[in-house]
């Protein structure tokens, strides 16, 4: 992250305004020798210095002399760029430390401000070290305060969604990585769009899983359609998705007295069937009494 260089507005001030900008750019600079050390400890006790000493030039008041009005700006646009940092660099020492520090320091973010962009980018990052430090029973607390916050980020939805099945989260999952189609600052495109891929992947799965679930066929049918493409690779997804078309097409045929849709059930059956693992037997078994089924159909 680029900050400017001191204003020369600083420069220009007189005893204790001048000595306030002297202490504001040591505790910055400090702050940037203890990210290039990765000192994890330095830089959690420096962000929150420097932060009140940032915040104190950003609430410094209007002057009212019109020529003082110029060197003010800088003053406030400079502490508001040293603001920032504070949390960037949270967050940038965060995703290179271990799993603890990890938690330690986006906890810490967060409570200095739960809005940070910063937090947006590094929560999957967090959820993660969670995991891997001993958290994983804080992180649905975690991820659903965060929600309120950052209600499109794919990090806790994705999480949310794997987290019960949740049919909710699921579609709120596909729409948010519907829209997203432009990655963050920062994040190369070929990244993003994996991610997003993945996400819509399991947004439509689970949605279609969760509505299998509560007998919507046709729902089921309609978002478990739309997976197969987005989780191809994964075998035990896919063996799940198919097997439950097969079933959802069959119910639907069933019902409304639709042959060439319980055929639809028997063709996704045996597709499932060809993939080694515990649905292919009984999908076989499916396919076999569907086909029989549809013959005896008009």
């Amino acid at each position: 992250m680029k900050i400017p260089v001191l204003s020369m507005a600083f420069v220009l001030l007189g005893g204790s305004a001048l000595a306030f900008a002297q202490d504001l750019e040591s505790s910055f600079q400090s702050l940037k020798d203890a990210e290039e050390k990765n000192d994890a400890a330095l830089v959690k006790k420096l962000s929150a210095a420097t932060s009140v000493l940032a915040k104190q030039a950003i609430a410094e008041p209007a002057p009212a002399a019109e020529e003082d009005k110029a060197g003010w700006t800088n003053r406030v646009a400079y502490g508001k760029e040293v603001e920032s940092y504070t949390e960037y660099v949270l967050y940038a020492v965060a995703v290179k430390s271990p799993p603890a520090t990890t938690v330690d320091l986006m906890a810490t973010l967060e409570q200095a401000n739960p809005k940070s962009k910063y937090l947006d980018q590094g929560y999957g990052n967090y959820l993660y070290a969670l995991t891997q430090s001993g958290g994983a029973a804080k992180i649905p607390a975690v991820a659903e305060k965060a929600l309120a916050n950052f209600p499109d980020n794919l990090d806790l939805l994705m999480y949310l969604a794997n987290h019960g099945m949740s049919l909710t989260y699921a579609n709120r999952l596909v729409a948010a990585a519907t829209k997203q189609t432009k990655p963050p600052e920062g994040v190369p495109e070929a990244d993003w769009e994996k991610k997003r891929t993945t996400a819509l992947g399991q947004g439509y799965y689970i949605a279609g899983v969760a509505s299998f679930g509560k007998s919507q066929w046709n729902v089921a049918d309609k978002n478990l359609r739309a997976a197969l493409p987005l989780i191809r690779g994964n075998d035990t997804m896919t063996a799940e998705a198919l097997f439950e078309l097969g079933v959802a097409n069959y119910q639907f045929g069933k019902m409304t007295l639709n042959k060439a849709r319980v055929l639809e059930g028997a063709k996704f059956s045996d597709q499932c069937a060809a993939i080694q693992g515990p649905r292919a037997e009984q999908a076989w078994k499916n396919s076999a009494a569907m086909k029989t089924e549809a013959a005896a159909m008009r």
